[in-house]
């Protein structure tokens, strides 16, 4: 797009179905290189990409030529249906429904990135349920307690 120039920043924050652990060590690193490869071949710019075993992280640069909800779609969808392909699992991998798009300014990028590749650490100390309702406080995201990433009861 001639005389188009932006700089739109977006992490993405999405959950394991139920928030169950399966996001294995054996292949936690081959996922995100084959998420990375998703982003990249939509021509936007991975800046970062982190997690636990029930939940992601992504810190993308976007270009306006795609939507929020079409590029989670296509990496939820595609690496779900990858993961179950590759036999990592016994079990069906599955993502939960939705997930959290937080946008940021060019100054607080390094800040995030730190953030996202500390996510070991950051654990250690926070669960994800209060991790995520911090974020969607400190956006002032209005939303419903009964929407709030599922765990298994």
């Amino acid at each position: 797009m001639a005389n188009t120039y932006t700089q739109i920043h977006i992490q993405f924050v999405f959950t394991v179905k139920y928030r169950e652990g399966l996001i294995h060590l054996s292949f936690k690193d081959e996922l995100y290189q084959y998420i990375t490869g998703i982003i990249k071949n939509h021509h936007h710019k991975l800046l970062a990409i982190n997690g636990m075993p029930d939940h992601v992280h992504i810190l993308v640069g976007m270009r306006p030529t795609q939507s929020i909800s079409d590029l989670m779609q296509d990496i939820k969808g595609s690496s779900s249906k990858w993961i179950n392909e590759k036999k990592f699992l016994k079990v069906k991998f599955e993502w939960q429904e939705g997930y959290g798009a937080f946008s940021y300014s060019k100054s607080q990028v390094n800040s995030v990135i730190n953030y996202i590749k500390n996510q070991e650490q950051h654990h250690a100390t926070k669960s994800f349920r209060q991790e995520y309702l911090e974020f969607l406080e400190l956006f002032e995201v209005v939303y419903d307690e009964r929407f709030i990433f599922k765990e298994l009861i």
